[in-house]
């Protein structure tokens, strides 16, 4: 029987909602086709927003989106997004396929779009080949209450009133497409760039985001924080409210990445030694921001996570489309149980991406939609977000095939809401192995439980001739006791339980 326990006396920081954010790049069939089909489209829609993927996305609480970028970020214009559709400036996108982005989804429709969703607008301006005074006047431009040639322009476009941006990053992946710098220069360059994101309205502050490392460079982050931090007060901390953190799982290694659906157990654990290794990788880059932020003003913004691997076949390469089993499910619950576990650093997250690329919540085909098993492992976490992490432990062993990529076989989190309500949410890693776990919950006695669950074979996935292969089911196999709860977990799962 393995040992649980839980101390719900020992709250040790709130999970921000921002946690289970996501990402929307202008990049293959995630914009356009899986969000925006325009106002003219067959398919149900509300001001070009497709019906069925905006319902979907409320039920699971998108509480941020990140757009347009991504590497399409740093070589996007915004002025080439507003105005008349017909008139507004076509290019290719060179990033993502070579195909023609004719720009008529822009600021004015993803504004629109975070409007129906009620999520709060993370935006990422070019660095890479943009200038100051471009991005100064974007943030005029969206923002600014008043007489100016921004706002002026904005209202002529339709929009009388300013919006919110409650994020704006400062370039994105500015080691790699973003610009190829090295991490001094680039750290000039924000600090040189944030001085003209300004904020209009001081009520509104914009909280600005500073590109971070990709997956395990440390040096990135010292220096980059040594340049920031540079003959600043202890007020500016850095000039920043975050520095980002992009991390992908490649289960064969990022040339080869590896099938979406064609794997064996090996591959399986390997998946997920390397959905576990985020875990270090927080730790590692927590500690060098310690040393410059040991309050933690400044807030670990993972907006690039997630499984990539090789595109379905038949597909652009460019487009990153693949396929989302259980294996998904469980880097999903295994990632978000970590970030709670975290949530003192890490303050967002943004799964990569939303619709059709990489790891989607959601896949479409014309006018079908399926939601995928990542998406029901969002649904059933749902409850976490704004409520308060409480110290918990659970008892593990090593389990796997080759010793190189063993893996915990459980990993959870726990949180509670301001009405006292515990969730529990438990990740069962094995293939094939359930497990027993008797929980201790200090100084509670329990009176109802609920739960749900997420679990099937390690291949199932959800298609669009069987969309509901893998969903979120009733798990009833709770036990009250003396001291708390036993239940058993399934194997390849993902398991919440409300306790009340």
């Amino acid at each position: 029987m393995t040992k649980m326990v839980i101390n719900p006396n020992r709250k040790l920081s709130r999970i921000n909602r921002q946690i289970y954010g996501h990402f929307s790049e202008h990049l293959g069939r995630c914009i356009y086709e899986g969000i925006y089909v325009g106002e003219n489209s067959p398919i149900e829609n509300v001001n070009g927003m497709r019906t069925d993927v905006v319902e979907a996305l409320k039920e699971i609480r998108v509480p941020v989106l990140r757009w347009p970028g991504g590497c399409f970020a740093d070589e996007y214009h915004w002025m080439d997004g507003i105005g008349p559709a017909g008139s507004r400036k076509k290019m290719i996108n060179t990033n993502w396929g070579g195909v023609l982005e004719d720009n008529s989804f822009g600021t004015h429709e993803y504004f629109e779009l975070c409007r129906q969703l009620g999520c709060q607008t993370y935006i990422n301006g070019n660095l890479g080949s943009g200038t100051v005074r471009e991005m100064s006047e974007w943030i005029e431009y969206m923002t600014f209450d008043g007489i100016s040639p921004m706002s002026e322009l904005r209202g002529k476009n339709g929009q009388q009133a300013p919006w919110k941006v409650d994020y704006f990053g400062i370039g994105n992946e500015n080691w790699g497409c973003g610009g190829n710098m090295n991490p001094d220069y680039y750290a000039n360059e924000y600090r040189r760039y944030q001085s003209f994101v300004r904020d209009y309205n001081n009520e509104d502050h914009i909280q600005k985001i500073c590109c971070g490392a990709p997956h395990e460079d440390y040096e990135w982050t010292k220096e980059v924080l040594a340049t920031c931090f540079r003959r600043t007060s202890e007020e500016q901390h850095g000039f920043m409210d975050g520095l980002s953190l992009h991390y992908y799982v490649y289960p064969e290694g990022i040339e080869i990445k590896g099938s979406s659906t064609e794997f064996d157990e090996n591959v399986w654990y390997k998946t997920l030694n390397k959905a576990v290794y985020i875990d270090e990788l927080i730790r590692r880059h927590g500690k060098i921001m310690d040393e410059y932020d040991p309050l933690k003003k400044i807030g670990m913004i993972v907006d690039e996570w997630g499984t990539w691997y090789t595109c379905e076949p038949g597909t652009n390469p460019g487009f990153l489309y693949q396929q989302n089993t259980m294996r998904d499910a469980l880097v999903a619950g295994i990632t978000l149980n970590i970030f709670n576990k975290h949530s003192d650093r890490v303050k967002m997250a943004n799964l990569a991406q939303i619709v059709n690329v990489l790891q989607a919540v959601l896949l479409t085909e014309g006018d079908k939609m399926i939601k995928t098993p990542t998406y029901h492992v969002f649904d059933i976490y749902k409850e976490h977000q704004d409520s308060n992490l409480v110290e918990s432990s659970i008892e593990t062993e090593m389990i796997g095939v080759e010793e190189e990529w063993k893996v915990p076989n459980l990993t959870e989190s726990v949180s509670e809401t301001a009405d006292g309500t515990l969730h529990l949410t438990i990740t069962n890693l094995s293939v094939d192995q359930s497990f027993d776990i008797d929980t201790t919950i200090i100084d509670r006695s329990v009176k109802t439980v609920k739960g749900e669950i997420v679990t099937g074979e390690i291949h199932a996935k959800n298609t669009f001739e069987e969309p509901e292969c893998i969903t979120v089911k009733k798990y009833d196999g709770t036990q009250i006791t003396e001291k708390g709860i036993r239940f058993t977990i399934p194997a390849c799962s993902v398991l919440h339980l409300e306790v009340r």
